[in-house]
Formats: C-alpha cells, sequence, structure tokens
C-alpha cells in the first residue's frame, strides 16, 4: 500500500523513533519495487547502486532535507547533487515518490523524449540541481554551492551522493581540498561504499584505504555508518550538522544490489538491468524481505 507522503518537507528532528524509521523502511521497500519495474521495462540500465542506496535517498527525501515538490526551485531548499548520475533511477523512483512528477513517469526511464534520462538532466526535471555524467564532477559542483550559501548566509545546505569508485578522479580531490580549506560546514559528502564498479571491485581497480584517514588529512571530518540502515545513517547526519567547523564526509557502506540475492556483491550488476520475466518477478519477491532478513512486522 502506497503511503500519503507528498507535500513540503521541513527540517525535522534527526532522531528517528520506531514508528518513523518504520515508515521510511517501508518507502524504501516501494522505492526498490519501483526501481526493478522501471529497469525492466527501460531494457538497459544500473541495478546495484540503486538497489544500494535506496535507504539513504528515502531519509534524504523524507527525513533529513528541507525541500518542497511544489516549489522545486524554493530558495530555501537543501542542495542534493548527485556526482555518480548512473545510479539515477534511485533518485527519481524517490523524488516521484515525494511528489515531484508522477508515478506513472517513472516508467519513461530512458527512453525518446523523457524528462527521466541515464543521467538527470537540470534543464528538463524540476527538483534536479545538476546535470551530472562525467564522475567526479559533482563534488566541485557540491563545494561551490555550499561557499556560495556560506558567502550569503543561507540558511540551506549540501548534500553531496558520491560513488568510491570516482574517488579515482583527481577532480575529487581538488574539491575536497577547496572545501576543507574553506570550512564548508554546510557540506555533506555522502559516499556510497559499496567497494564495487563497473569492471570489477574499487580493490582490485584503484585500492582506496586507509580512505577515512585520507579524507582527514584534507581537514574533513568523517563519519562511518551503515548505509543500508535508516537509522544509522540519520544518526550520522546528526554528527555531521553539529560540526561547525569543516566539511563530513560520510562513508556509508552499502551492500551493491542489497534485497535481491543474486546482485548482492556482485559487481557484474553494476551496469546491466533486470531480464523481464522470471527473472525480475523473483526479485521482486525476495525484495519484500530482504531475503528473509526482514521480520513480518515491516511487511
Amino acid at each position: 500500500m502506497a503511503l500519503d507522503i507528498r507535500g513540503p518537507k521541513v527540517r525535522m528532528p534527526l532522531h528517528l523513533h520506531d514508528k518513523e524509521a518504520m515508515r521510511l523502511e517501508e518507502l524504501a521497500f516501494q522505492v526498490r519495487e519501483d526501481i526493478i519495474d522501471m529497469l525492466v521495462e527501460a531494457g538497459s540500465g544500473h541495478s546495484a547502486g540503486p538497489l544500494g542506496m535506496a535507504d539513504i535517498f528515502t531519509a534524504l527525501y523524507f527525513h533529513v532535507m528541507k525541500h518542497d515538490p511544489k516549489r522545486p526551485d524554493w530558495s530555501d531548499r537543501d542542495r542534493l547533487i548527485l556526482s555518480n548520475g548512473h545510479i539515477c533511477p534511485v533518485r527519481y523512483a524517490t523524488m516521484a515518490r515525494a511528489g515531484y512528477f508522477p508515478l506513472s513517469e517513472l516508467m519513461t526511464l530512458r527512453k525518446l523524449g523523457s524528462r527521466l534520462q541515464g543521467h538527470p538532466e537540470r534543464v528538463k526535471l524540476p527538483g534536479a540541481e545538476t546535470t551530472s555524467g562525467p564522475l567526479g564532477s559533482g563534488s566541485s559542483q557540491a563545494a561551490g554551492l555550499a561557499y556560495a550559501g556560506l558567502m550569503e548566509h543561507a540558511p540551506w545546505r549540501v548534500y553531496c551522493v558520491m560513488s568510491d569508485g570516482e574517488l579515482e578522479a583527481g577532480q575529487t580531490w581538488e574539491a575536497l581540498l577547496f572545501a576543507g580549506r574553506n570550512k564548508l560546514h554546510n557540506c555533506t559528502f555522502i559516499v556510497d561504499r559499496n567497494n564495487i564498479q563497473i569492471d570489477g571491485t574499487t580493490d582490485e581497480v584503484m585500492p582506496l584505504e586507509p580512505l577515512a584517514a585520507k579524507f582527514e588529512a584534507f581537514n574533513l571530518n568523517v563519519e562511518t555508518c551503515a548505509g543500508n540502515d535508516i537509522r544509522d545513517f540519520v544518526a550520522a547526519v546528526a554528527r555531521a550538522q553539529s560540526v561547525t567547523e569543516k566539511p563530513t564526509v560520510i562513508l556509508a557502506e552499502t551492500i551493491p544490489g542489497y534485497g535481491v540475492d543474486a546482485m548482492e556483491y556482485d559487481f557484474e550488476w553494476h551496469g546491466k538491468p533486470p531480464a523481464p520475466g522470471p527473472e525480475s518477478r523473483q526479485m521482486l519477491a525476495e525484495l519484500r524481505t530482504l531475503g528473509g532478513r526482514i521480520t513480518s512486522e515491516h511487511q
């Protein structure tokens, strides 16, 4: 059953009570179902990352961020930059659930003339702050927005969602140097630490550890959380907001393909969709219990 969750979202106290946490978990289930349906209909797109990030996007749009779907250009809104734009199915599904556009439009993913392309396009989709594509550029865009916000004494915050694979791009580290030097405490970088990229694990392609120490050396506060635990992620955001002298990086440890046994941890699902028919139907059935890990009270 779909929940009535549309309307303006003001900044809420970040502590999660059990009832609110369960509401968000149910929304994340719905977002994952939307992602599977969208990808099957499109016949192309990325699966593992969007499924792994459903909890984080649900928390951002329905609990953390200050925004108004009816006024996507509201000047006091928080800004969400999606640097790893290829995981946009999770953003589209969450935005539709929040009321930015009809749920039925999700089925136009990657189709000719659709507003929902394989990377978000700012000029076509209200509520998308930037047009993404080249990995690494989102961190620079977020740092620039946050810098402008501080100059203007603006009340809004910037959240930048990034992949761990894109940390191989040098531009990322230039942006973080800028953010640390200018003490952009209104900017939170959220790294999807799922340990995979399109052609293998991040450790095989380009080892990143000790990752937290690298961020700290750039004068950033570092928080770590279980990215598929909404409570833990929200708590990490609350800790980030309490830091007023430097920007924060949240290392969100997620499971790629979360909720679908055949996808989890498998980098081969980075950039391919489920097949229509029995495969996708089985995946949708698994999602309701996340492979049996969710008890009946959440169903």
